[in-house]
């Protein structure tokens, strides 16, 4: 375990935060226990409308706060924290959350293991049900061909307990925006999070970009947190859903290559058809809306994909196409799920 302060890596901590101090408290109360020697703490405030900034000022003072005229949703926050600090490793974390004292030394030795990691994703359990994995990210998220994402841990609702058989480190497609220790080199290497996204899979958009240019993502199962997930966005609410399917049809323009493209976007958006049908029949109106709307904005931002589409493929390395396709599921993880009845990450790579 690093304990050393002298020699220990700086760790900068990245909260972005929009009101709730009922919820940020326990999460600063938490670090403040954490044994990592070398950490520095950031709440980026998104413009919150109540006492939060001046709460944090009170009752810790040794947090840097970095306040926003506007809220710039997760992504556009961390983005004001990470060029707002200077460290060797970035930890973005959500508010919601709450960490075992010991959680950062294992992400850090595993980023020290090998230079070619970029980011690093701890074991998220539910704060609501410690034993159970959170439907955030579980134990580190996968992504099938057709870039649908489920997690060790988690496919769609289904979130599995902890009974050990995810404690090996292994490596990952996307790390959780839940807590998401990030490289500053792959960082220069591949640009911040994408503000497009707003929220919502805007860690895994960046964690393909990654991928694309040859780095590698991986977990800590050794490193426990504890997440209320859908505190922020319950997922219930429209723009949660319409946000989800938005960006996954982004994500998936803008970081496949040409030739796959032409394979994956038609079955992704004829997938698209069958969640609209299969809301129609059990009457999820808010997801109807969600799917047409994410089509209509993907159809009508044609440039603003194709831009995207170039500026990936500026970083992408022609080595790291096939190895990237191969971390992914080759089936679709839908018809395992609802076909085949296959719950569990650990059934489909059986």
């Amino acid at each position: 375990m690093v304990t050393n302060h002298n020699t220990s890596p700086k760790v900068s901590v990245i909260i972005p935060h929009w009101n709730g101090i009922e919820i940020l408290e326990p999460c600063l109360r938490s670090l403040e226990a954490s044994e990592y020697p070398n950490l520095e703490v950031v709440v980026v405030d998104n413009a919150s409308t109540d006492d939060s900034v001046a709460f944090i000022q009170k009752a810790f003072p040794s947090v840097v706060i970095i306040q926003n005229s506007e809220n710039l949703g997760f992504a556009g926050g961390c983005n004001v924290g990470l060029r707002g600090v200077d460290s060797e490793f970035y930890l973005v974390l959500n508010n919601d959350t709450t960490h075992d004292p010991d959680w950062i030394a294992p992400m850090v030795e595993q980023m020290e293991s090998d230079p070619a990691i970029a980011a690093v994703q701890p074991k998220i359990m539910s704060a609501q049900n410690p034993e159970v994995f959170d439907y955030a990210g579980g134990v580190g998220g996968l992504l099938d061909v057709l870039a649908f994402p489920y997690a060790l841990g988690r496919i769609f609702t289904t979130t599995e307990k902890d009974d050990g058989y995810y404690d090996e480190p292994r490596d990952i497609f996307w790390a959780s925006g839940t807590a998401l220790l990030i490289r500053r080199e792959a960082l220069n290497a591949v640009g911040l999070f994408d503000e497009d996204f707003f929220a919502h899979m805007e860690e895994i958009d960046l964690c393909w970009r990654f991928h694309n240019a040859g780095w590698r993502v991986v977990n800590a199962p050794a490193s426990r947190i504890f997440h209320h997930s859908g505190w922020t966005l319950p997922p219930d609410r429209y723009q949660k859903k319409y946000l989800n399917h938005r960006n996954n049809l982004m994500m998936i323009v803008k970081n496949y290559p040409v030739a796959y493209l032409a394979f994956v976007l038609p079955a992704r958006i004829a997938l698209e058809g069958v969640a609209f049908v299969f809301s129609a029949l059990i009457r999820d109106w808010k997801r109807m809306a969600a799917i047409l709307m994410a089509l209509g904005w993907n159809f009508t931002h044609p440039f603003l994909l194709i831009r995207k589409h170039k500026e990936v493929r500026k970083t992408r390395q022609p080595h790291a196409v096939a190895e990237t396709r191969r971390r992914m599921f080759g089936g679709s993880i839908f018809f395992q799920y609802f076909l085949r009845g296959q719950k569990r990450a650990r059934d489909i790579e059986a």
